[in-house]
């Protein structure tokens, strides 16, 4: 694989950099020499995008990565697909995903960027929040959040009054299997992705009545690629993982249902989560304005929950004419949100390394 910077082909190297029986952590390895020829002389700053565990793989985000990959070290989160993993290996939940959050924070840092796409804004969020309070040094000097329910009350969609509707014993009962054989987690319970998948379907059937591929459309309405694009994009949506049943119920609880973040009520590991904490840690939001999945302010939310945080340091885009995927895929994407999420990411790598060189 290659990247093209400017007339120069920069050879580009997957390598996984940490794990767990979770997630690989693949770092996008760019050939230094042809960096170089291409004018990339001095370091550039690591960014780490985690990916959403929602019921797709990170492979979703091939565009995304192929947007930053000009201008920074690029990593990414490949959760692994929860039927593929051995009962013996235990448990998955929302805490841990927070706890791996910082685990991979500290390998990529000191002083990254993490960029959370849709899903994962809370628990990025909570992770941050955490670093932040205790002084740590891997806490990233800026955080993008992309589409993300950081505050699912608010402009409720669709998904949010799925989740409301219906009591938490609802989705247990209804949205929980158990993955058979001969997969390596056969008897692990698990949220297919399938289902998810059909959630989909079932929740904008009235509008689109030719189902999934309809669904999608509206969702990448005005992106601005063509079709050939769309059907890459149709390809990697219909490729599906499991999530484990712990995961998946705690988000419907906390996220959907408690909105325990932005109540201030997620406590984790016995510790109450504070946005609050964080003071210097740089805060972009981008929306979609036609997101049916996660509307307009679920995302903002993250700048009233940093209360501590200077206004110099926050800043807020939405961008006009796209749905959710729009918000990290097509064209739109990569010609209007990911200058600014690279300028963002400069102006607080800059300020990262004039406090080094100060200290």
């Amino acid at each position: 694989d290659s990247v093209a910077i400017g007339d120069h082909a920069v050879p580009v190297t997957r390598k996984t950099v940490w794990s767990s029986p979770w997630v690989k952590l693949t770092h996008f390895s760019r050939d230094a020499g042809a960096l170089r020829r291409a004018g990339r002389r001095g370091p550039q700053p690591s960014v780490l995008i985690v990916a959403p565990l929602s019921g797709h793989y990170a492979t979703l985000l091939r565009g995304t990565v192929q947007a930053f990959l000009p201008d920074h070290e690029v990593y990414i989160t490949e959760w692994e697909n929860a039927r593929s993993v051995p009962v013996l290996e235990g448990r998955f939940d929302f805490h841990d995903y927070i706890d791996h959050v910082r685990q991979m924070l500290a390998v990529v840092g000191p002083r990254a960027h993490v960029v959370a796409v849709c899903q994962p804004g809370p628990p990025v969020l909570a992770a941050v929040s955490l670093m932040s309070e205790e002084g740590d040094d891997a806490r990233p000097a800026s955080m993008t959040y992309m589409g993300s329910p950081i505050d699912a009350r608010h402009s409720p969609t669709v998904t949010n009054q799925l989740a409301e509707e219906r009591p938490f014993a609802w989705f247990a009962s209804n949205m929980i299997y158990t993955a058979p054989p001969p997969y390596p987690g056969m008897g692990r319970r698990v949220y297919p992705g399938f289902v998810q998948l059909y959630a989909f379907m079932s929740m904008n059937l009235d509008r689109h009545k030719e189902a999934h591929l309809k669904y999608l459309d509206h969702l990448m309405a005005d992106d601005g690629d063509s079709a050939d694009k769309h059907l890459e994009f149709y390809d990697e949506y219909l490729s599906v993982l499991d999530l484990t049943e712990e995961f998946y119920l705690q988000t419907v609880d906390y996220v959907f249902q408690r909105y325990l973040l932005p109540k201030g009520e997620l406590v984790h590991r016995g510790r109450l989560v504070d946005p609050g904490a964080v003071t210097d840690v740089g805060l972009l939001t981008v929306e979609g304005e036609n997101d049916d999945i996660s509307g307009i302010g679920q995302t903002q939310a993250a700048h009233d929950l940093c209360v501590n945080l200077p206004g110099e340091l926050k800043a807020d885009y939405i961008q006009p004419h796209v749905g959710h995927y729009g918000v990290f895929n097509g064209r739109r994407f990569r010609e209007e949100i990911y200058p600014r999420v690279r300028e963002f990411i400069a102006l607080h790598e800059s300020r990262f390394q004039k406090s080094a060189d100060r200290s």
